[in-house]
């Protein structure tokens, strides 16, 4: 037996139309008018440190504290970091744009000339950053050409007297104006 369904207003539902299919160049266009902080992930694979730069990032919980970020599928240095089992975010500071440069290039090794220390879990803490958060991964999960991966934090800092974060907006590195800081 069919049910009759109506809406709110107690008319038929409308029929809803898919959605036209949205230009890529355009999305980012349009997407990069929000600013997005930027971060380094790392860690140690098969005994060598390996990492590389995300945009998107962000807290998820408080309780458990998660958080998350989006490796695109064709990253090569996802795969070893998911192998490990644990990363650290390295929140880079306004002043660290050579470093979020060494690490969004693929390939090569990107610790070149860069200083660092292990985390409690091994993974690099890169130097200067304005602040760390170590990880456990918990899921990872499909977005399309990307993977959403959902962190456990295990530990975190952030640096005393540190600068602004570094920031991307717009297809340029940004700052945060120290009068916003305050």
């Amino acid at each position: 037996m069919a049910t009759d369904v109506t809406t709110a207003t107690g008319k038929p539902p409308t029929t809803i139309k898919a959605p036209a299919p949205i230009d890529s160049a355009h999305f980012r266009r349009v997407l990069g008018h929000f600013p997005t902080g930027v971060v380094v992930i790392t860690a140690i694979a098969d005994g060598e440190p390996v990492g590389f730069a995300v945009g998107s990032f962000a807290s998820v919980s408080l309780d458990p504290p998660m958080v998350g970020f989006f490796p695109g599928k064709s990253s090569t240095s996802w795969p070893l970091i998911q192998r490990a089992g644990s990363f650290v975010v390295n929140v880079l500071g306004d002043h660290q744009q050579d470093v979020c440069r060494a690490f969004a290039t693929s390939g090569g090794d990107k610790f070149t000339g860069i200083r660092w220390h292990r985390a409690s879990n091994g993974a690099p803490v890169l130097q200067d950053v304005i602040a760390w958060i170590e990880c456990d991964i918990d899921t990872v999960s499909d977005a399309g050409d990307h993977w959403f991966v959902l962190g456990r934090v295990r530990d975190l800092a952030a640096s005393t007297g540190a600068g602004g974060p570094l920031l991307f907006l717009q297809g340029r590195y940004a700052r945060v104006d120290a009068a916003m800081r305050t």
